[in-house]
């Protein structure tokens, strides 16, 4: 079975190259229900910009199959007489890439350019010598002579910054581009919402296809379509640290590799017998897993919808993915396709009114 089409991959490459900060995720959304609709029955949205398709709309039974859709990012938070910008995070990003990246400043008036700028070597002595990059020592220059001018542009306090770096194909096996986490997870259940509808799949209850906002300052867009929806079941797919790279622990971080299909979940907010119905899935079609544990918390919008309106039933499927919030993030195309064919297989496994309770 073809699992992914030059369609899929055009869709892919608009959508890695858009930008979705957290909190200003609507324009990449607009290209995610734009690919969605012809899949789907109806689709609708939240207050806040999470969205979703309904397969089989209607039903008592509901089941999400749910990603997020922002990026990390960062706002301006001081601007200096001299023109420069100085940060703070929006979500997770890295203060240690920063320096050389290319920006992209959002403003009412349009995209401003800058560059994360940084003392050149030849002169950083003495104490200077080792400096490192800081949330509070790294700063962005547009160019600008003074402070009116960056005014000027549109730049002010509280304008959202992404970095420019696009989609590309590396050794042709791997994507890689910048909002890999998440933009993949969304990728993959629309994914699996086109090949419901070409293969003539009929569900027994309504699937609600997901894409959420504001995963990375603490799954907000979850909590808040969990309760909206109520579902009954949640398969989230999101991504995990490829730890085969050079100075990682897998000891302490986990044994996942890209190429080796995606990884599942031990936590307490994993339903053990919807996690057991995944696995026989995969055993059955013959599809590679991997494993992990979370002590606590996964750290994914999983614990938002387990933890919803007394109790969801979830599970976590998880996309291999190498240097995790930084410009280069990078996932192995079979194990994409696996991540596909494991929710699709798993949904087709599932019963309506399936009760997981343990006794």
């Amino acid at each position: 079975m073809q699992i992914l089409t030059e369609k899929s991959f055009e869709f892919l490459e608009a959508y890695l190259n858009n930008a979705s900060p957290t909190g200003f995720e609507s324009a990449g959304q607009k290209i995610w229900i734009e690919y969605l609709t012809p899949y789907v029955d109806e689709w609708d949205s939240d207050h806040y910009g999470t969205v979703y398709g309904i397969i089989n709309p209607g039903q008592d039974y509901r089941v999400v199959i749910e990603g997020h859709a922002d990026e990390i990012s960062w706002f301006v938070n001081f601007i200096t007489d001299d023109g420069f910008l100085h940060v703070i995070r929006n979500g997770g990003s890295d203060h240690m890439i920063a320096p050389s990246k290319r920006v992209d400043i959002h403003t009412p008036k349009g995209i401003v350019k800058g560059v994360f700028g940084w003392p050149a070597i030849h002169t950083r002595h003495g104490k200077d010598e080792n400096i490192t990059p800081t949330i509070e020592n790294i700063f962005i220059d547009i160019g600008a002579k003074n402070k009116e001018e960056v005014l000027s542009k549109g730049v002010h306090v509280g304008a959202v910054i992404t970095y420019e770096d696009t989609y590309m194909m590396l050794n042709d096996r791997f994507i890689v581009g910048r909002a890999l986490d998440n933009r993949m997870g969304g990728f993959c259940i629309a994914e699996v919402a086109r090949l419901i509808k070409e293969q003539g799949i009929v569900l027994p209850f309504s699937l609600y296809i997901v894409n959420s906002v504001q995963e990375e300052i603490g799954l907000r867009g979850a909590e808040m379509i969990a309760k909206t929806i109520n579902p009954n079941v949640a398969i989230v797919t999101d991504v995990t640290h490829d730890t085969g790279t050079p100075h990682m622990n897998s000891k302490k971080l986990g044994d996942v590799k890209c190429g080796k299909g995606p990884s599942v979940t031990y936590a307490p907010a994993v339903h053990n017998k919807l996690l057991a119905l995944i696995l026989e899935t995969a055993e059955e079609n013959n599809i590679n897993i991997q494993r992990e544990a979370a002590s606590r918390s996964t750290g994914t919008d999983t614990d938002a919808f387990a933890y919803a309106n007394g109790g969801t039933p979830s599970a976590l499927i998880s996309l291999p993915l190498r240097y995790m919030h930084t410009t280069v993030e990078m996932a192995d195309k079979s194990d994409v396709e696996d991540v596909i064919k494991l929710i699709l297989f798993t949904l087709q496994k599932l019963e309506s009114g399936q009760s997981f309770k343990y006794l």
